[in-house]
């Protein structure tokens, strides 16, 4: 697949705190993104709406709803700070109920189902005791699993990962696989990608070393999301092809709204709703047990849903 140029990524300004110079990158990748998005899309353009919250701080919240390939996409930023509440704090893994945090969160969800649906995040957070951490990941989640578009995804990330930490590839994809995955369906989200959490600065390695490698995921997912959106958009789709796309966002609002650590973080710390809910699609479907039909296009994505597919060498013949 031919990667499209995209601007200039980028680069951190130096702040007097660390905490202040991740916050303006984190601005000014959201920025970056969008441009990079609109770009690709062609019409669509976000509208921002910004926000403040409640104990200090606040974000700035950017959807998309009248593109041409994106039929709802939101980029949010935030950076915020306060006191969540002791349960909050015990569920969150929080050691210090004060906290700082700052991130970019992203979700697409395309019109065509030959075009998968994304996630990407990058966080940054700091506790009233002193402990600062970075986290983070992008998944894809196809309608329909193109296999040599699953591996390339996966190639990407690999070679980011292999640039900063050799381990960090086979590492966060296994947390990829257990974090997006389903257990009431018991099937995965989608193809998966990495996921990461808590990489403590000092311990996991130094702030600049955990930043560069953040930044490196979020530059990854900006080239490898606009190129497949680039390859896919113009494929033809059939109106079956379109319901199975409503059933399969079902599936994704019911991890988003069941499972998904980043939702219940804004609310529990009383986010803003609108921002927060954000990632779930324009439109879903639930049948009663639905099945898809044995040998179907259908059923073969489903049989890729699944923890521990080695991508890197995945093959069409592998599915089931």
């Amino acid at each position: 697949m031919q990667v499209p140029a995209l601007s200039p990524f980028p680069v951190p300004t130096p702040h007097a705190r660390f905490r202040d110079t991740v916050e303006a990158w984190m601005r000014q990748f959201q920025d970056w993104l969008c441009q990079q998005l609109e770009a690709t899309d062609g019409t669509g353009r976000f509208r921002e709406d910004a926000w403040q919250h409640h104990s200090g701080g606040g974000g700035r919240s950017r959807v998309l709803t009248e593109g041409t390939i994106i039929e709802k996409g939101g980029v949010n930023f935030s950076g915020v700070e306060g006191q969540m509440s002791e349960q909050a704090a015990r569920v969150l893994l929080m050691p210090d109920p004060n906290y700082f945090a700052t991130g970019v969160s992203v979700v697409q969800h395309p019109r065509s189902p030959r075009v998968p649906i994304s996630h990407m995040n990058v966080r940054y957070f700091e506790a009233g005791n002193g402990e600062a951490w970075f986290g983070g990941g992008l998944d894809l989640t196809p309608i329909y699993v193109d296999v040599e578009q699953a591996r390339w995804f996966h190639e990407q990330i690999a070679e980011v990962c292999q640039r900063h930490n050799p381990a960090y590839y086979e590492r966060f994809k296994q947390w990829a696989d257990e974090y997006f995955y389903i257990p009431h369906r018991q099937e995965t989200r989608g193809i998966g990608g990495i996921f990461f959490d808590r990489l403590i600065v000092g311990k996991e390695a130094d702030a600049e070393s955990l930043f560069a490698f953040v930044r490196a995921v979020a530059e990854v997912y900006g080239r490898t999301y606009t190129t497949l959106l680039r390859h896919n958009a113009d494929l033809p789709h059939t109106e079956p092809q379109k319901q199975w796309q409503l059933v399969r966002r079902g599936r994704y609002a019911e991890f988003n709204l069941a499972i998904d650590r980043g939702t219940r973080f804004g609310l529990e710390t009383g986010g803003r709703t609108e921002s927060i809910l954000m990632s779930l699609p324009p439109q879903c479907e639930w049948h009663y047990n639905l099945q898809p039909q044995p040998g179907s296009p259908e059923f073969d994505t489903q049989q890729w849903l699944r923890k521990g597919v080695d991508w890197l060498s995945a093959q069409p013949t592998a599915a089931c």
